[in-house]
């Protein structure tokens, strides 16, 4: 079996699958070659989740926020750096930075501050709600059904002259 050319075990790089009749799934680099047209399927397909948007001003505050954030970050960067250099502008540079913390708090606040006071406005769209919804649908029409077959055995009331 060794002489028919018909390698059973391994693949040698540059040799041609089909050809060798290999039962291993292996490739050349060690990739698993289930996606190459031999009839199996992928164990899961990655697809992409879906995020809703942002509302434009909570996005606005939270732009104004990381812009914030970054100049504080610099300006302590630089106030440290003064400091071991034993310059002259590092008492205010740290004095900018902790008046620059304060207003980076704020800026981070006002994004939940204003993400909360979007949601109450506005309220929150529950898209996975949407099962749930159709069994009360379904019911709701049972019990309507219900009520209608049950006033057909009683005698109608003329709600008119009643």
């Amino acid at each position: 079996m060794e002489g028919d050319g018909v390698r059973r075990h391994g693949h040698v790089p540059g040799e041609n699958r089909a050809a060798t009749k290999q039962p291993d799934t292996r490739g050349e680099c060690g990739e698993c070659d289930a996606f190459m047209d031999t009839g199996r399927q992928p164990l899961w397909q990655e697809e992409p989740a879906e995020r809703t948007r942002m509302p434009d001003p909570v996005r606005t505050a939270a732009v104004r926020a990381v812009i914030i954030v970054a100049l504080t970050l610099i300006q302590a960067m630089v106030a440290f750096l003064c400091t071991l250099a034993g310059s002259w502008y590092a008492f205010p540079a740290v004095l900018c930075t902790v008046a620059s913390t304060v207003v980076a708090t704020w800026g981070v606040l006002d994004v939940w501050v204003t993400r909360q006071v979007w949601i109450q406005r506005h309220g929150v769209r529950s898209q996975p709600s949407s099962t749930a919804r159709e069994l009360r649908r379904e019911r709701r029409r049972a019990r309507r059904q219900e009520r209608r077959e049950s006033r057909g055995g009683r005698s109608p009331v003329d709600r008119a002259a009643a």
